[in-house]
């Protein structure tokens, strides 16, 4: 699934009262709805949501006359995909919203100091690395670019997009140094960086901090 290659994670639920239930007792980052389900309507499920949770509330559905698109933006939808879709642009969306509200919130990942996930605990200020709580040695750029897949788990990117964030240069440049760099990070971090629990590629398309 697209939303999942883009480094979500991803929980479908076709039955709509379930589907609320989960989103209200369940911790999720964003909701996409259906307009119409057989137990409960679209827009009740949004209000409900958007009176208890501060996240952002997408439709995807094949409901596409003007009435509806406008009664889902007034009861506080965030934005409304018309079926069929493109689903690479989906995947922007839904990941430009989820990073506004962080923004809003103050929430930002980029913003936190100190970074756990499992073994490891990264340092930000400090600049320093804790893998089961024995500190590892890394250069600038190994420990620049294991934060900022860590600042951002789950989420797949490319090796231009690696290239570009952490040497502040065009893909044009020799982004092979980026695997390099990889390989190092997992000797480090991993208990068997043949079989990476932490840093997984994804073949054809990149690499995510996996949590």
């Amino acid at each position: 699934m697209i939303l999942e290659l883009s480094g979500l994670l991803v929980d479908v639920e076709h039955d709509g009262k379930k589907g609320l239930s989960k989103a209200l007792s369940e911790k999720y980052d964003m909701i996409i709805l259906e307009m119409k389900y057989k137990n409960i309507n679209g827009l009740d499920i949004l209000k409900k949501v958007k009176s208890e949770k501060k996240i952002p509330v997408m439709f995807l559905s094949s409901c596409c006359e003007e009435m509806d698109i406008c009664s889902a933006f007034f009861a506080g939808a965030d934005d409304y995909v018309t079926k069929p879709f493109n689903v690479n642009i989906l995947a922007a969306r839904a990941h430009a919203h989820m990073d506004l509200y962080d923004a809003l919130l103050g929430i930002s990942k980029k913003k936190q100091k100190v970074i756990e996930h499992k073994g490891i605990r990264i340092e930000k200020t400090a600049r320093r690395v804790f893998v089961d709580g024995v500190e590892k040695n890394f250069t600038s750029k190994e420990f620049d670019l294991l934060t900022f897949l860590a600042e951002h788990p789950n989420r797949v990117y490319a090796k231009e997009e690696l290239f570009r964030e952490i040497w502040d240069m065009d893909s044009v440049g020799d982004i092979a140094t980026v695997t390099v760099h990889i390989k190092k990070i997992r000797e480090k971090v991993e208990k068997d960086s043949s079989k990476p629990q932490y840093i997984e590629t994804i073949w054809g398309v990149g690499y995510r901090f996996k949590v």
